[in-house]
């Protein structure tokens, strides 16, 4: 009995060894085994396929220096977790690009080379309310290229992916983009002539838009006449091109088969217009722009003879409101794509919409668009009967695009050719050649269209203020108009992998189905308000009509008569009533909510608890039965 007691024990103790080497075994295979998966609903730990194709172009490592105070008391709760998150992201972009990125944290505690370090970087410290600084912001080099995040403000965590994916692209290459303005309106000013100075009059100024490109690009004009887009122009921004010829629309077909990217700012009542002063109606009415052959070529249309009614998005002016001036907020734009994700506060003045559907080898993105409750109107009305619109306004139902990006391979909408009518006297053959252009685009490229022409000027986008100092003029933007364009441009002026990156979700996630049950709850109880306080006026209209008639037969205004009083105790008893049932509906809100909180929470606390329980019993119940059988 001993020996087979020793025995077992021995056994068993060399069978826990045994399995002790196994694990240990398993584990050092498997720590040379690394897998990643994102199982979060919005790919919240992956790069966008944009971002790994910038990343595969590196061939010289690029350093990331992430500034971030970490003492306990300096940083904000709310940017402590932000900060985390930038961390996390930045640890995958380290891991896509195979060792090219090198990803240095430092700490910039005040008086500390880190600060001294992040003050070169060009990143900006933030203050608290005692006044101490704290930082939170990267500084991305490459030999002698360097770019900056000023600060990583949580606002932007959309775009945070497409932030440090465009600093990367910048570092990447050195080059001034070249961004061609093609328009009939005088969006670089007019300098002042002598014949202005007698008169005591100066020029215009350039439109603050224009003077912020320059700032980052190399900005070309390109004349309404011409019949070739240069060559080195690699984004083209069309403002307004009213009454644009065949020959012009040729060269922007040719420039965006040839892979140049276009932003065109279209308007069915250019109102700000001032060239339009010629004709008698022309400075009131504006002008309107279109690019008919190339939207019909590419399935889409844009229709120059309406113009947007919004009563959602209902803007002011100094007449009161206006339909057809539009105040947009978030709810109008598309948060899931980099341009319009940040996009808010807007103001379009008599817009126009798209409609049809890209053809074969085009897709379409609404950037922004309208509220259900809009209609088309004609422009007249519009410009001059906002409270009219308003009284008899009829609900179309539909959300109408006001910007749509088009992204793929391009057709030509000239297939015949050059129009024969912009031929110049070249010799035939020459001629034959210039005619038969590209037919369709050899890579994908973005074509963006807006709705509206007065969006970018300063009229509209900036507000100007008065310079104590005198001088240069100072102004600040009105709205968001200016950031929306400026974005856009910067996007197709970049990598043409950054229009993949997509904008990333937040990651405070929100309880959509309680506040879908609030807001049912809440509008069945605005309803019973609206009832109770339909009752009250029409008892109360009631009363003031028995007392009436009891003055007009006796004089008698202040004694209640018994009908008077009848009527009273009707009303307090219909107030009785509504006031149970919205007393009611507020304690079945509070029972749904309560219910529905209490579900989610048991799941998230005993639901995976249970699953591995059943699995293991599960597997428990298996064991013993193959035991059984043998």
């Amino acid at each position: 009995m001993k020996n087979k007691g020793l025995q077992t024990w021995l056994y068993s103790s060399l069978g826990v060894v045994a399995m002790f080497v196994i694990i240990v075994i398993m584990n050092a295979l498997a720590s040379g085994m690394k897998t990643r998966i994102d199982l979060t609903a919005e790919r919240a730990y992956t790069l966008s396929a944009g971002t790994r194709a910038i990343l595969s172009k590196l061939d010289t490592p690029i350093q990331i220096r992430f500034y971030c105070t970490r003492g306990d008391t300096r940083m904000p709760v709310m940017l402590k977790t932000y900060a985390q998150r930038v961390e996390d992201l930045l640890g995958e972009y380290r891991q896509v690009s195979k060792g090219q990125i090198d990803i240095q944290k430092l700490d910039p505690i005040p008086d500390s080379e880190a600060e001294d370090s992040a003050r070169l970087d060009g990143i900006e410290g933030q203050a608290r309310m005692d006044g101490e600084p704290f930082y939170l912001g990267l500084s991305i080099s490459m030999l002698d290229q360097k770019q900056a995040i000023t600060f990583l403000s949580p606002d932007r965590e959309r775009l945070l992916e497409y932030d440090i994916s465009r600093a990367i692209s910048r570092v990447l290459s050195n080059e001034r983009p070249v961004v061609g303005v093609m328009s009939p309106l005088a969006y670089g000013g007019q300098p002042t002539n002598p014949m202005m100075m007698r008169m005591g009059q100066s020029g215009q100024q350039p439109w603050v838009m224009i003077s912020e490109l320059k700032r980052d690009f190399t900005v070309k004009d390109v004349p309404m006449t011409a019949e070739e887009i240069p060559a080195d122009v690699k984004v083209l921004v069309l403002l307004h091109p009213k009454g644009i010829s065949d020959a012009a629309q040729y060269a922007v077909d040719q420039f965006v088969l040839r892979g140049g990217k276009l932003i065109a700012f279209l308007d069915p009542q250019g109102v700000l217009d001032r060239s339009a002063a010629g004709n008698p109606m022309g400075a009131s009415m504006g002008s309107r722009s279109s690019l008919d052959k190339l939207l019909g070529a590419w399935g889409l249309a844009f229709d120059s003879t309406k113009v947007l009614a919004d009563l959602e998005f209902v803007g002011r002016t100094r007449e009161g409101r206006q339909p057809a001036v539009l105040a947009l907020n978030e709810k109008a734009s598309n948060r899931d794509d980099v341009v319009s994700a940040d996009a808010n506060n807007l103001f379009m003045v008599f817009a126009g919409v798209f409609s049809g559907t890209p053809v074969e080898g085009l897709k379409q993105t609404v950037l922004l668009h309208s509220s259900k409750n809009s209609q088309l109107v004609d422009p007249m009305s519009a410009q001059f009967g906002g409270e009219k619109i308003i009284k008899d306004f009829a609900a179309s139902n539909t959300e109408h695009p006001l910007a749509v990006r088009l992204s793929g391979k391009f057709k030509t909408a000239f297939p015949e050719g050059k129009p024969k009518a912009a031929a110049g006297p070249e010799d035939k053959k020459e001629q034959k050649l210039a005619e038969e252009g590209l037919k369709e685009s050899k890579q994908e490229t973005s074509v963006l269209l807006i709705g509206d022409s007065d969006f970018i000027q300063d009229q509209v986008a900036v507000q100007e203020m008065a310079n104590p100092f005198g001088g240069q003029r100072m102004v600040m933007p009105a709205n968001g108009n200016l950031a929306f364009a400026q974005s856009a441009i910067e996007q197709m002026a970049g990598d043409s992998n950054l229009v993949a990156v997509r904008s990333r979700a937040s990651r405070e996630r929100q309880f959509t189905v309680v506040k879908q049950m609030q807001a049912k709850a809440e509008a069945a109880f605005q309803s019973k308000i609206k009832t109770l306080e339909s009752s009250l006026a029409e008892a109360q209209n009631k009363l003031n009509e028995l007392q009436r008639t009891k003055a007009d037969k006796t004089g008698q205004r202040f004694i209640l008569s018994p009908e008077q009083q009848q009527e009273i105790n009707n009303f307090r008893v219909k107030e009785r009533e509504v006031k149970a049932q919205l007393k009611e509906e507020r304690k079945k809100l509070r029972v749904g909510i309560d219910s529905l909180e209490n579900s989610i929470k048991w799941i998230n606390i005993a639901l995976m608890p249970l699953i591995v329980a059943a699995a293991g019993l599960g597997l428990a119940a298996l064991r013993l039965k193959r035991r059984a059988a043998r």
